[in-house]
């Protein structure tokens, strides 16, 4: 049984239940967000309840809507996509010398690889090594659920974005 039929039944479960309303645009959300092939933009029925999400994320005191018959919670939210192969996560830091948030990627690298000028002094080595950064990519689709799939035991981590 696929994901999509199991959370429609959950739908089913918390359209029932007594809670009714949170649940249930809770479980709508969960359902259109796990929705990959098309993303829920491309699922008219999915455009109601994430407008409505995404309205209600810009006023004060929002509470994610959550669909507790899936025992999924609120989504998680990872800003920055993996860095490129080769590179590791670093930080600039603000004017406050505070680090900001793994929002570069940097490696180090030996700039005087394949010169050949006879021999180098220690001193002269040193200044070979230099460390080079590029800015961490964003990733389209911050958010995420991990859904659990009952039939293999395996959790699947569902991507989703919040642009229209």
């Amino acid at each position: 049984m696929s994901h999509h039929v199991v959370l429609g039944l959950f739908l089913t479960a918390a359209a029932l239940s007594a809670p009714a309303a949170a649940s249930e645009w809770g479980c709508e959300v969960l359902l259109c967000a796990s929705s990959s092939n098309p993303s829920w933009r491309g699922v008219s029925a999915c455009h109601p309840p994430m407008n409505r999400l995404i309205s209600a994320m810009k006023k004060p005191g929002f509470d994610w809507p959550t669909c507790p018959e899936a025992g999924t919670g609120s989504p998680g939210h990872e800003r920055y996509a993996d860095c490129p192969e080769g590179y590791q996560v670093g930080s600039r830091g603000d004017r406050n010398g505070f680090a900001r948030e793994g929002d570069l990627c940097v490696k180090t690298v030996n700039i005087c690889q394949g010169r050949t000028h006879g021999l180098y002094s220690s001193d002269r080595q040193r200044s070979c090594i230099q460390t080079v950064s590029i800015s961490r990519p964003l990733r389209s689709e911050p958010y995420y659920f991990d859904i659990r799939n009952d039939t293999s035991g395996q959790t699947e981590r569902h991507w989703f974005g919040l642009n229209r």
